[in-house]
């Protein structure tokens, strides 16, 4: 660290009190985070100048919800800055996770609808 400049970490954007939704998930239980905080804990990290909750919160205005992105082409996410293939698989996982814990009569009228 350079004399007289501040840690990166005291730099970083902070949020009711968290740096990144993983702390408030860890402190108060994944119930308490918005969709786009559960989101932003997926993509983990985001790029220069642009945290991850930023990018969730662009991709959850682009396609309106979480089930509105929901079985999307995995190739329309490529166009966020920040979302790279590695993200977006994990986004993709962590759907396909959600889907397997559900009954199967659940999961078969979710299907029906799309």
């Amino acid at each position: 660290m350079v004399h007289g400049s501040k840690p990166a970490s005291s730099q970083l954007q902070v949020r009711d009190g968290w740096r990144h939704p993983g702390g408030k998930l860890r402190e108060l239980g994944a119930d308490k985070l918005t969709d786009a905080e559960l989101l932003a804990v997926v993509i983990s990290t985001g790029v220069k100048g642009k945290p991850a909750l930023e990018i969730a919160e662009e991709v959850l205005a682009h396609f309106g919800s979480l089930e509105g992105l929901l079985n999307r082409p995995l190739e329309e996410l490529l166009v966020f800055k920040g979302l790279s293939d590695v993200k977006i698989i994990r986004i993709a996982a962590a759907f396909e996770l959600a889907q397997r814990t559900r009954p199967r009569s659940k999961r078969s009228a979710l299907d029906q609808i799309e």
